[in-house]
């Protein structure tokens, strides 16, 4: 294996820190090939003018998050345009306080694509489409006022069709009021564009001192110029626009009542949009945990509307998989593929530190029995536990020449332990 120190450095920190790492993720992604298959045939579609709805279903640790970066990192590859966001407090769906357009605004702040896959994307993408135009108009000269005109219509034209959407006429113009500042050298204009693009400004009066638009995306609005943002990076040589938002659990946290279902509600409206066929050249993604989309109470379930078209069918439930349902559920990695991937981490960890990688088949495979030899571990022991705690055993022998692999491993305080317990216990009823 070759791997640059940058990123074996990013997967090794980010393994250790139970997190999963932006970058590298080739280099240790194990199984899911059904649940991989099923987000790349939803990409052949969005590729041709469809849209696609999935929720990501997985326990704490199960690799929710993992399989969202992965997606996301393969999507870009092929020349989608990425947005990922992590909800929380403030950042949400709906509310009164400004949580819908912060998510959007953590949207466009991580846009991202091949060339520019750690985020702030939106200024490179204007800039290159922009140059694109002006290399193809025959003779184009920045200093005649007629050659920058010729451009300009080319812009418009690409944007007429977004004017016939909502909010349509304001995204053209914040499009071409970037390609005049920028034609002109009027840095206030072009950053006042971004700033509307990015949803940044919080009133109307402030945005229309600056730039020739009626509206600015706020709560209520949000997700129609996700929907205008998609259909331009289709027309401007990307194959659609990817969204990836993680942590719906935060949804579920929510006390209030009325604010969780005005937030249930928004998804709702978007859900329909997208499998309606409303959407073009969109894919959402919403990864949640299994108590976020069942809980009776304050899940997703607890809203009918949103529990009625979630509902898997009978089939589904007597042990079958249904690749056209809107749930994905990863289950738990085989034994098997936890192996290999213990195997690649301990490779990367070699490679990283230059030392000669030693350990083999019979050493990872007593970890990985002690590891599972915890009551309930097949069920509830996730690859986060299983793999930080082999980078720490890693560190040790590093670190202390003396240490013996064995006599670690067999102590038994050391055994793997599930980051949450208490979810052993998350579905008994009496």
């Amino acid at each position: 294996m070759e791997i640059p120190r940058r990123i074996s450095q990013a997967i090794l920190n980010s393994l250790s820190a139970g997190v999963v790492p932006r970058i590298g993720l080739e280099y240790i992604a194990v199984g899911r090939k059904r649940e991989i298959q099923t987000v790349l045939d939803d990409l052949e579609s969005i590729a041709q003018d469809a849209s696609a709805f999935r929720f990501i279903i997985g326990r704490y640790g199960s690799g929710k998050s993992f399989f969202l970066q992965a997606m996301r990192n393969y999507a870009m590859d092929r020349d989608y345009i990425c947005a990922d966001a992590d909800l929380s407090p403030d950042k949400r769906f709906a509310g009164s306080s400004g949580p819908g357009r912060a998510t959007y605004r953590e949207l466009m702040q991580r846009l991202s694509t091949k060339l520019r896959p750690d985020g702030g994307a939106l200024e490179g993408l204007l800039r290159g489409w922009i140059n694109s135009l002006r290399s193809e108009a025959p003779g184009y000269d920045s200093g005649d006022p007629e050659s920058v005109s010729r451009v300009e219509w080319k812009i418009r034209e690409t944007t007429r069709e977004m004017e016939e959407f909502a909010y349509g006429y304001d995204f053209a113009a914040a499009v071409s009021a970037y390609y005049r500042g920028l034609s002109s050298g009027d840095d206030e204009t072009k950053d006042a564009s971004l700033r509307w693009l990015r949803g940044e400004y919080a009133t109307r009066s402030e945005a229309k001192k600056e730039l020739p638009v009626g509206e600015i995306i706020n709560d209520g609005n949000w997700y129609d110029h996700i929907k205008l943002f998609a259909l331009f990076c289709s027309r401007i040589g990307y194959r659609g626009l990817l969204v990836f938002i993680d942590e719906g659990v935060n949804l579920f946290k929510i006390t209030n009542r009325i604010s969780r279902e005005n937030n249930y509600e928004k998804l709702l409206s978007i859900f329909n949009d997208i499998t309606q066929g409303k959407a073009a050249r969109l894919g959402f993604y919403l990864g949640g945990t299994p108590q976020f989309l069942e809980d009776q109470r304050r899940g997703l379930a607890s809203y009918p509307a949103l529990k009625s078209r979630l509902e898997e069918s009978r089939f589904v439930r007597s042990g079958h998989v249904d690749s056209g349902s809107p749930i994905i559920r990863l289950s738990r990695l085989g034994n098997e593929e936890i192996f290999v991937l213990l195997e690649r981490v301990a490779e990367i960890h070699a490679i990283h530190y230059g030392y000669r990688q030693w350990l083999g088949e019979e050493e990872i495979g007593a970890f990985l029995d002690l590891a599972l030899s915890t009551p309930g571990a097949e069920e509830f022991i996730t690859p986060r536990e299983i793999t930080r705690d082999f980078l720490a055993l890693l560190n040790i022998l590093k670190d202390e020449s003396g240490a013996d692999y064995y006599e670690l491993i067999r102590r038994e305080d050391c055994r793997v332990k599930a980051a949450n317990p208490e979810e052993l216990y998350a579905n008994f009823e009496l």
